[in-house]
């Protein structure tokens, strides 16, 4: 599973709305992790790719220590705010794989729809080092399918893909959105397993959301590939997105699959 290369640039352009329309995830999930590792005002914990700090207020409200990385400035400025009130928060600014971090010094390192963008072996080694003997890394990630309760949507928002998206971007091959499955789940948490990790576990968790037509706008308008889309043309298709779901009764469905694995370095 390769490391998406090239876009992590993006979300930095659009860090306010990214704060505002991305989703957070279940408490279930953390309940999870704090199952699996045991999270306390004594404990050092570490997030990858902090985005709008979707993930972080349930880390924090443990009373850990709790650094960030952060690739994008604006970003990471906008949490350094929206956070300012936790004295054991703190945010480096740089990409995961090349700041300076120590070496068995955090019980948990975490990151939230994130870790794709970091290469695979340099990623999984570096958070192996970083963690004490015994703690936990735990890789979770939203998956979105929208309207897969009605098919007349769904089709009609692939005609504006097809019309727009696919035709700025003439090297990709055209398909439909797929939900994300168990196997996909399973195959991403024994990646942990070449690396030396031990006790894989991996969880799914499952919720909808209903959006506006311009809630939905504002969504994928922060997605990495929408952003690169020629300003011109990427207007003219989120003109055609938010006209189709307004067409069709005014709001959109998501359906999400949240996949969570966790593994421990070994003590």
């Amino acid at each position: 599973m390769p490391a998406d290369q090239g876009k992590g640039w993006t979300f930095n352009t659009v860090a306010e709305t990214y704060e505002k329309i991305r989703p957070g995830y279940p408490a279930e999930l953390y309940r999870a992790v704090f199952d699996y590792v045991s999270i306390d005002a004594t404990a050092s914990a570490l997030e990858i790719g902090i985005g709008g700090g979707q993930a972080t207020p349930p880390v924090l409200q443990t009373g850990c220590t709790l650094t960030a990385v952060e690739y994008g400035d604006q970003l990471a400025q906008v949490c350094r705010e929206k956070f300012r009130d936790y004295p054991g928060f703190s945010v480096v600014t740089g990409k995961f794989e090349d700041v300076d971090l120590p070496e068995n010094a955090f019980d948990l390192v975490y990151s939230a729809s994130a870790f794709h963008w970091v290469p695979e072996e340099i990623g999984y080694k570096k958070v192996y080092r970083i963690l004490k003997p015994g703690g936990a890394f735990a890789r979770f990630a939203n998956h979105p399918f929208m309207a897969k309760d009605d098919s007349e949507l769904f089709e009609d928002i692939q005609r504006a893909y097809a019309k727009y998206y696919y035709t700025f971007y003439r090297d990709k091959e055209p398909r439909k959105p797929v939900e994300y499955s168990e196997e996909q789940a399973a195959a991403r948490a024994m990646l942990a397993d070449k690396y030396g990790f031990t006790d894989i576990k991996y969880m799914l968790f499952h919720r909808e959301r209903v959006l506006t037509a311009a809630e939905y706008r504002m969504l994928i308008g922060t997605y990495s590939d929408h952003i690169t889309i020629e300003e011109s043309i990427r207007e003219r298709f989120f003109d055609a997105v938010e006209e189709t779901i307004e067409r069709h009764g005014g709001t959109i469905t998501m359906f999400d699959t949240i996949d969570l694995q966790m593994a421990r370095k070994g003590k």
